[in-house]
């Protein structure tokens, strides 16, 4: 990738990272800060939390031309419209769900900066990625769709896994882009780490079914059986996640008429 600065991050992009650490939040919410070299305006990505010092800080960065939300889950979103006062009231917050901002506009081109918005559903209805491209360098802003570290939670019923593997897929086809997430650090690749979810996804499925053939019929039933070594501080989101490839395997049987197999058709 050209244009890439000692951090290895795109020189046209920078990094502030909220302080809310945690199991879910891993080392905090990336908020992104995208600026063409020697332009005025900027774009910021996922505020994060309603934390005044981290606000500040963003502000600081500015002035920006909108604020761009990934998702709708309060640890990207909660503090958009805190910084869209500290901005000074006129820079739009922008979002797929219009609870949480104006409506994205699907592809946008100023300042060098050329913007498009992927719709990637299935962490939540709402997700969307960003694939922002200066000069020969692209990059792709995936929210929590796919994490810097880890993999990420599909909860029913605003999560849906069938949503989820497609829009893997879509991200799978886009090699040698740099993926910037909403958690954990930067990937050289978004499409070799949508890979890898994806056959992570197959492979969690078919444990899934093994236990629903061994009896497992609740999501804790399920968690008991394939995630026996899970830490209780996360066994929630493994429930979360089990819920949802139940659904799945289930509409996939209804949809059949036969138990779910075929996983390598995904």
């Amino acid at each position: 990738m050209g244009g890439a600065a000692d951090d290895g991050l795109p020189a046209w992009v920078s990094l502030l990272r909220a302080p809310n650490p945690g199991p879910m939040t891993l080392d905090g919410t990336n908020t992104w800060v995208i600026r063409a070299p020697g332009e005025r305006l900027g774009v910021v990505i996922d505020p994060g939390p309603l934390d005044e010092e981290h606000l500040a800080r963003i502000a600081a960065s500015g002035p920006f031309r909108s604020i761009l939300i990934t998702h709708g889950h309060h640890d990207h979103v909660e503090g958009a419209d805190r910084l869209a006062e500290l901005l000074g009231g006129d820079t739009p917050v922008l979002a797929a769900d219009a609870r949480h901002g104006a409506p994205l506009d699907r592809h946008s081109s100023d300042d060098d900066l050329r913007i498009e918005v992927l719709d990637t559903p299935g962490h939540t209805a709402d997700s969307v990625c960003f694939l922002i491209e200066h000069g020969n360098t692209r990059a792709m802003f995936t929210g929590d769709t796919i994490l810097g570290r880890g993999t990420t939670v599909v909860a029913a019923p605003d999560g849906d896994l069938g949503s989820y593997l497609a829009s893997l897929e879509l991200l799978a086809a886009y090699p040698e882009v740099v993926m910037l997430p909403g958690h954990g650090p930067a990937r050289d690749d978004v499409a070799a780490i949508a890979r890898e979810y994806l056959d992570h996804r197959r492979q969690r499925l078919a444990q899934v079914e093994a236990a629903m053939a061994a009896g497992a019929e609740t999501p804790e039933q399920v968690v008991d059986l394939v995630y026996p070594d899970i830490d209780r501080a996360v066994r929630f989101a493994a429930v979360f996640s089990a819920t949802a490839q139940l659904d799945y395997l289930r509409h996939r049987n209804r949809e059949s008429g036969t138990r779910a197999d075929g996983l390598d058709r995904l």
